[in-house]
């Protein structure tokens, strides 16, 4: 040990026998072993030579038992000791690669596991508890900010002395035998210590500790299952005791069969020779037949593989291994711990967990701690269904909002597994855990369906409604089956999976019985966006129609006078000031758009579109002097229709650029995804599993049937059941590595135990025997895995080459066709050919047939038009933090006229209108899509309407952004062109999943402060083939990122050397500006300058008119200042972390003193580090 610290060490005191003698310095002795942990090095060599001098264990729980009077000392070894307690892992924040700080490690762990077991004393606890209780008993005001941080320090200890793991080589521990976590459990028992746990987690005034509570808790049943605890001091079962025999008559029948298969082993003579022979038919490694020279009773046994060296798997092709091994405390401990389930549910459990819920939904609690919630719900609703189910108990987390958050975290695990290689093992567990949790809110629900209460089972019922409608829900396990991995995901979880697939596939087939019509909700999506509606033919332009034009136009100006509506004159603006569009060429096109109102007749429009442009562009009288009379603009009207002007595109109806309804362009917009409903058929949803990517983990699984419980073996002969005889897709199963499979069942000795196993393994090999009489490809198709079309032509005959494929059709068959197509292409069903298949005559015809005679009797152009949009779990990711800032901006925007519009502003993450309405309408902030619909503002005199306003709006911000300037990104001009090009051909949403990954690299690198190469893992189709487009890939090698090297990796790459603000502007640069700079900064200043004195004349002219100081007081420099501040206001720390737009510079350029007030008064997150430094309580 360190002179230094042996000194510090010897001035703290001595035990001489029970009794400790502290000396005078004790407590600066302390105080300067809480320094010295402060500057220990990256090996912890200050920690690992106080736990070898057994500083805890000889001198601090000593000193706080007997000397737990003296505050000041008791709080400072508290201190120290929650130092010197705080798990390796945060230690050395991973378990290390390196051999010798893996050495540190492996002492580190070995010195806090020879502190758990001195603090396995009720002494300790006992001081513990009474000093908690003292400090509890104080009320709020009493209570000082001191004495909350014993609080939490003495939570945290005891958190630490339950979380050191157990040494499997000092602890060789039989069931039922107290280990040294039992007898710390004990401890807490006898001192009190559970009692307070639960006050804490019960108690109104101390909601503060709630995560901490939890994490205890959770630690405290750390080594424990709900079964054990519920069984714990009860007699058996006649369940459990029926299982129990069958296991026994299992493992009799195997010895039995063993006995006998040696006894038929033995030689009728006995032999000293084993002899030699020769088996004919079976080739040596020549062209002679193998010798034999072993006793002929082993010959069963003989393979070629005998005696050679077993070849090593790569580590990446292991499989994942499993977690530590329950085991059976102690049953005094046991019956304390199911004690305490009891209370806990009873008093606790409701309560803490809307606390802890609340917490992670406000982000004041750390990463992944998240874990704890998902492991009390699963732990303690299966603890409250198996000791006498009540539904009251629970009802906390009995809801679909607990389903949805679960179903979330299971998604975003899943995303991190692909993505975050080094931990996915970690990844792994949690998403195992999620899945438990899941799996245990559908057993919770099964067992509401069997209670005798009428409400519960109503609500049973509204809770299988929404989980069976939605289709995220459905289609959850068909993703998880198709997505396995036995590399990554351990044998656990896929019994866990199979186990809840079959939960879900009962619930749902018992809740189709009885209804004739169940409606689902179902989803479609389009690839490529709507195209919109053709454009309007252009006016005519002849001179008879240019003259009839004239006269409509001159009658109705002289009608009213040359007089225009206030609302008229206030929604035009002659010039778009966000526009690239030089002001001289905008001063043509307002030219233009005068003389397109002129075509289309609508002389107020074109008259105000004239004065309008005129007080903008008032140099050279173009459109007429500012003095200039009504008789002369009717003649500068004349002049412009009667003009050829230079035009860059056809002319657009300005008219009903004005009058189209918004709805209607809402409605369009939000065609992207398609939500409707279908009629759910049970025997559809079977189809989604018969895959061979869905088949191949049961199997996996069921090679393991000797290890497996009957229930799991059950569930995948349930499955395959489905498979085989409901769909009629036997021959699926008709593979090589199968019939290994049921040959290994079949011969096994304990087969009587598997009779559900063996009966259909006969099945199965009885249908491919008969088939094989008749197909006789049939041997070489055990070969292959097989889809659906591939079992269709097995079973149903092979197509030879050149034959005619398809029957041909009638002419009467074709006219029906004809007729029934004629009739339903116009209607609004999603899938014409859907509808056509089943009103055909002929109901053996098939989608590609009636696509194919469509198109050659040339009713359709291509088979393009009536291509089946995919079905699949299409995984839209909304992380916590974006679904709060949703629902935020909907209770801002929810009472203004274009509540989507305003949201889509302001949201961080840009996503499409489809997206964004989906995700509010599942999250029930609205009910309908028509209350996201623009609203029409009819305003009352004197007043503008909506659009203008809207309008205003857009040119304020636009001048306070020719103040503010935007910062220079040499890379912006080329990739704003290729993401448009990208945008145009349909790809908005791989350019905004590519977006938010970047922005989720450049948080991870900012928060770490390391870089690693990080794969661009797509996770659906669209992704996916985008990814496989060149124009993409070109975008992504213009954004920096790093194609696959070799034929080891897969996935783009982010490189490590980009920076965190280079991705945030390659973030940036894929979402389109309304304003970008294209040429030199003298050119950009100024067109700033012309366009600022535009909008100057412009705010100028309508304070003349409307001569209200409040209404007109507008300013570019006021507006400089208030922008920034209406922006942060508005901009919540996370999204200003993530936008690198102006109003995030505004706010970093002009920020002033008040940040720091605001950094202040922000909701300060838990203090949960294991090292709690409090230097107001040093005095030196």
């Amino acid at each position: 040990m360190n002179c230094d610290l042996l000194a510090t060490c010897s001035a703290l005191g001595y035990l001489e026998g029970d009794t400790y003698h502290k000396e005078a310095e004790c407590l600066e002795s302390v105080k300067d072993l809480i320094r010295y942990l402060r500057h220990e090095d990256d090996t912890r060599d200050v920690r690992q030579q106080l736990g070898a001098g057994q500083i805890v264990q000889n001198d601090l729980l000593p000193i706080i038992v007997q000397h737990g009077q003296d505050k000041g000392l008791f709080d400072a070894c508290i201190r120290l000791m929650v130092n010197l307690t705080q798990p390796a892992m945060l230690c050395f924040g991973k378990v290390p690669d390196d051999p010798v700080f893996r050495h540190h490690f492996l002492e580190v762990t070995a010195h806090l596991q020879a502190c758990k077991e001195a603090f396995a004393s009720e002494a300790v606890f006992g001081i513990l508890s009474e000093t908690l209780y003292t400090l509890l008993q104080l009320d709020w005001e009493q209570r000082q900010e001191e004495d909350n941080l014993l609080i939490e320090r003495m939570l945290l200890l005891v958190r630490n002395v339950l979380h050191v793991p157990a040494d499997p080589c000092e602890e060789k521990k039989v069931d039922d035998d107290a280990s040294i976590h039992d007898r710390l459990l004990w401890a807490i028992h006898m001192s009190g210590f559970d009692d307070l746990i639960k006050f804490l987690a019960s108690a109104q005034s101390e909601q503060q500790w709630s995560m901490h509570v939890l994490e205890i808790i959770s630690l405290m049943f750390r080594d424990q299952t709900p079964e054990a605890l519920v069984s714990a001091g009860q007699a058996r079962s006649a369940e459990e005791k029926n299982r129990d025999g069958l296991e026994l008559e299992a493992l009799r029948q195997k010895e039995h069969a063993a006995k006998r298969s040696r006894t038929f082993q033995r030689g009728t003579r006995h032999s000293r020779f084993g002899g030699s022979y020769v088996v004919q038919g079976l080739k040596a490694i020549g062209d002679n037949d193998v010798i034999y020279h072993r006793n002929i009773h082993n010959f069963k046994d003989h393979t070629h593989d005998s005696g050679k060296a077993v070849r090593r798997v790569p580590k990446r092709y292991r499989q994942a291994r499993e977690c530590k091994d329950k085991r059976r405390s102690a049953l005094n401990v046991r019956l304390f711990l199911r004690e305490f389930c009891v209370d806990f549910l009873e008093n606790c459990y409701n309560r803490l967990m809307y606390l802890v819920k609340e917490s992670l939904s406000r982000e004041q609690t750390q990463q992944h701690d998240e874990t704890y919630y998902l492991w009390a719900l699963s732990f303690f609703m299966a603890f409250n269904r198996g000791n006498g189910f009540r539904a009251d108990l629970v009802s906390e987390t009995m809801s679909i909002r607990a389903f949805h958050y679960i179903e979330r975290n299971i998604t975003n695990y899943y995303e991190m597994l692909l993505t975050d290689r080094k931990e996915a093992t970690s990844w792994s567990r949690r998403m195992h855990l999620a899945l438990k949790a899941y799996q245990e809110l559908l057993l919770t629900v099964n067992e509401m369906d069997r209670s005798q209460d009428e409400s519960i089972r109503q609500s049973s019922s509204v809770i299988k409604s929404n989980i069976f409608y939605l289709m995220e829900y459905r289609e959850i396990f068909v993703t998880l089956l198709r997505k396995y991995d036995e590399t990554k995901q351990p044998h656990s979880y896929l019994v866990d999976l199979v186990e809840s697939t079959h939960l879900f596939m009962r619930m749902l087939e018992r809740f189709c019985k009885g209804r004739n019509n169940l409606m689902v909700q179902k989803k479609k999506v389009r690839r490529r966006k709507s195209q919109g509606k053709k454009r309007p033919p252009a006016p005519d332009t002849s001179p008879e129609a240019l003259v009839e034009s004239w006269k409509i136009v001159e009658e109705e100006l002289k009608a009213l006078g040359f007089q225009l509506s206030e609302s008229l004159t206030e929604g035009i603006v002659p010039f778009d000031a966000t526009s690239e569009t030089p002001l001289e060429d905008q001063r043509t096109e307002a030219m233009v758009r005068v003389q397109d109102a002129l075509l289309v007749r609508t002389g107020p429009e074109a008259l105000g579109m004239l004065r309008a442009a005129r007080e903008v562009w008032p140099e050279g009288d173009v459109f007429g002097s500012a003095d200039v009379d009504p008789e002369e603009e009717l003649e500068l009207l004349k002049q412009i229709l009667y003009a050829n002007l230079p035009r860059t595109s056809p002319p657009e109806p300005v008219a009903e650029e004005y009058e189209e309804d918004a709805a209607e362009l809402e409605e369009e917009e939000m065609e992207s995804i398609q939500v409707s409903e279908k009629e759910f058929d049970f025997l559809d949803f079977i189809k989604r599993f018969a895959q061979p990517t869905i088949v191949r983990p049961y199997l996996l699984l069921l090679k393991t049937y000797s290890k497996n419980t009957p229930h799991t073996n059950h569930c995948i002969a349930r499955m395959l059941h489905r498979l085989a005889v409901d769909l009629k897709m036997d021959a699926q199963l008709f593979q090589l590595s199968v019939f290994n499979l049921f040959n290994k069942i079949l011969s096994d000795p304990a087969a009587a135990a598997y009779r559900e196993l063996v009966t259909f393994a006969k099945f199965v090999l009885n249908r491919f025997f008969s088939l094989a009489a008749k197909n006789n490809k049939a041997y070489v198709e055990l070969l292959f895995w097989k889809n659906v079309g591939a079992v269709r032509e097995m079973t149903e005959g092979y197509s030879k080459e050149g034959e005619e494929k398809r029957p041909a059709w009638t002419e009467e068959e074709e006219e029906e066709l004809r007729n029934l197509f004629e009739e339903h292409r116009d209607s609004e069903v999603p899938d014409v050919v859907e509808t056509l298949l089943p009103l055909l005559s002929n109901s053996n015809r098939t989608r590609r047939q009636v696509v194919t005679q469509l198109v050659h009797m040339g009713l359709a152009a291509s088979a393009k038009e009536l291509k089946k949009q995919k079905k699949g779990t299409r995984i839209v990711l909304w992380t916590e933090e974006q679904e709060e800032e949703l629902q935020m901006l909907h209770e801002e925007y929810k009472d203004s006229d274009d509540v989507l519009g305003d949201i889509l502003k302001k949201l961080t993450a840009k996503r499409s209108r489809a997206r964004v309405v989906d995700k509010l309408l599942s999250m029930g902030l609205v009910s309908d899509r028509r209350e996201l619909f623009k609203k029409r503002s009819r305003g009352a005199p004197g007043k503008s309407s909506g659009k203008s306003s809207e309008k205003r709006m857009t040119e304020e911000d636009f001048l306070d952004e020719l103040t503010q300037g935007f910062p220079d990104d040499p890379r912006r001009p080329d990739v704003g062109n290729m993401v448009n090009t990208l945008q145009q051909e349909g790809m908005s949403a791989p350019l905004l999943w590519l977006q938010t990954r970047l922005i989720k690299t450049a948080e991870d690198r900012e928060e770490d402060g390391l870089s690693q190469p990080v794969p661009i893992v797509p996770l659906n189709e669209e992704n996916e083939d985008a990814m496989d487009k060149k124009s993409f890939q070109k975008l992504l090698r213009k954004l920096g990122l790093r194609a696959p090297e070799n034929e080891q990796e897969t996935f783009w790459r982010i490189p490590a050397k980009i920076t965190v603000s280079q991705l945030r502007s390659a973030a940036a640069a894929l979402s389109p500006r309304e304003e970008e700079p294209t040429g030199g900064e003298e050119q950009d200043g100024s067109r700033r300058e012309q366009r600022a004195e535009a909008l100057k004349a412009l705010l100028l002219k309508r304070k003349r008119k409307h001569q209200t100081s409040e209404q007109t007081d507008f300013t570019p420099a006021e507006d400089t200042e208030s922008t920034p501040e209406r922006s942060q206001e508005n901009t919540s720390t996370k999204r200003s972390k993530q936008n690198d737009s102006t109003t995030a510079m505004d706010i970093e350029t002009n920020g002033d003193a008040d940040s720091d007030k605001e950094d202040i008064s922000a909701p300060v997150k838990r203090r949960r580090k294991m090292v709690l430094s409090d230097d107001e309580d040093d005095e030196d």
